[in-house]
């Protein structure tokens, strides 16, 4: 193709043409290669239905509550595609945790993901106890780094709010090649500037399933309607 573009063709069928789709901007960051696997894009998501329906390269299964064995299960058997489930750090604290990720691997995730409070030490056991990567929450530029990086973090995961280009860029400055997942807000924009920061991948936040449903059933009436 011409100006080294390449042409990648696309083949949908007709029932699964309605899936959630992650913005192309996503497409130019750099990735993150985990067991051979090349991540950029990440779906946070519990939504199994949308789980399923997706073209993120990945699925990132963290929740408000107590992780549970029945629901990594679930998740990593409905995801056609890897999955970094949480295993607390948060309301869930000591040996739980740590087993939780263990359990975690076991069940297939493709890595683990751990609250902003979880303490180094805690960070340290788990990373002696599992084979897969330990993804470490960062939510201020107040975070020690070098000693996250020291406990056994694998890879950082920025999700500063409205902080979190300035908490990527700061990283980036000491750490210029350590792997950065950050959220990427809610524009292309705002995606761009966080690649454009030092993010390796973005997180996307999907619209919830009932706003989808309810843009779905617009369509239906208007259907109805010209009947």
């Amino acid at each position: 193709m011409s100006n080294g573009i390449k042409y990648v063709p696309e083949v949908m069928g007709v029932l699964r043409s309605h899936i959630v789709k992650v913005p192309d901007v996503i497409r130019n960051c750099s990735g993150i290669r985990i067991f051979g696997k090349r991540i950029k894009s990440i779906l946070f998501s519990t939504d199994v239905a949308m789980i399923k329906n997706t073209n993120a390269d990945a699925i990132m299964a963290v929740y408000p509550f107590t992780p549970q064995p029945k629901i990594t299960e679930a998740i990593v058997t409905a995801a056609d595609v890897p999955v970094f489930c949480g295993v607390g750090g948060g309301i869930t604290q000591g040996i739980r945790v740590i087993n939780l990720a263990l359990d975690a691997e076991f069940k297939g995730a493709i890595g683990v993901v751990v609250n902003a409070p979880t303490s180094n030490e805690i960070v340290k056991n788990i990373k002696e106890t599992i084979d897969i990567p330990v993804i470490v929450t960062v939510c201020s530029e107040e975070e020690n780094i070098e000693e996250r990086i020291e406990s056994g973090a694998t890879i950082l995961n920025v999700s500063g709010g409205k902080d979190t280009i300035k908490i990527v860029k700061k990283i980036r400055e000491s750490h210029p090649t350590f792997p950065i997942i950050a959220t990427g807000g809610p524009t292309e924009e705002s995606i761009k500037e966080t690649i454009e920061a030092g993010a390796n991948a973005i997180t996307y936040t999907p619209p919830s399933g009932a706003d989808r449903m309810s843009e779905l059933m617009d369509i239906y009436r208007e259907r109805k309607g010209q009947k």
